[in-house]
């Protein structure tokens, strides 16, 4: 969480930052490193704008890849045993998220802790509700409204997985994303 609030820290002190550099009258150039006028661009069609069209076909992915709540494997963060910190791996599952979330402010999402069956219930209810605060957190600091999230925890009255081995009992150290 530390290394989160202090990435957000650098890239906020960063985008304050200002630049002296005139935008409007940086030399465009091509690969050959020719100075290149802004109506004669690339090798594609010009919209008279002072932006050339590609010639590249546009790619369409399926939807339902790009929507984070259809996608199980971007439903999941686990979390090491005992913790609540989220791990660098799933930064791009945050974002995704985040980002499916602030495209459309009718959305809802449950924030679900969970923990593995070691441990006390309500440890591990205080321990999961830790787990779902913390990606909650990750995501308000990405721009999400507060009102679209709920954080909640199960403990470990719901495990993915059912055994004592350490594969079962990494399975069930995590917060799970439910959209309304």
């Amino acid at each position: 969480m530390k290394k989160m609030v202090l990435l957000v820290s650098v890239v906020a002190l960063l985008s304050a930052c200002g630049s002296s550099v005139k935008l409007d009258k940086v030399p465009v150039e091509d690969k050959s490193g020719q100075a290149v006028n802004a109506g004669s661009l690339g090798t594609g069609t010009n919209d008279g704008a002072g932006v050339a069209k590609s010639n590249v076909a546009t790619v369409t992915l399926d939807k339902n890849a790009q929507d984070p709540a259809l996608s199980a494997a971007l439903k999941t963060v686990y979390f090491d045993y005992d913790s609540f910190v989220i791990r660098s791996e799933f930064q791009a599952t945050l974002e995704a998220h985040a980002k499916y979330l602030k495209a459309d402010k009718a959305r809802r999402v449950s924030i679900e802790g969970h923990t593995d069956e070691r441990g006390g219930r309500e440890y591990n209810l205080a321990l999961g509700q830790k787990r779902a605060e913390a990606v909650r957190k990750a995501l308000q600091l990405q721009g999400v409204p507060d009102a679209q999230m709920e954080a909640v925890s199960y403990g470990k009255e719901k495990p993915a997985v059912l055994g004592n081995s350490e594969a079962a009992l990494e399975k069930n150290r995590r917060a799970e994303f439910s959209y309304r």
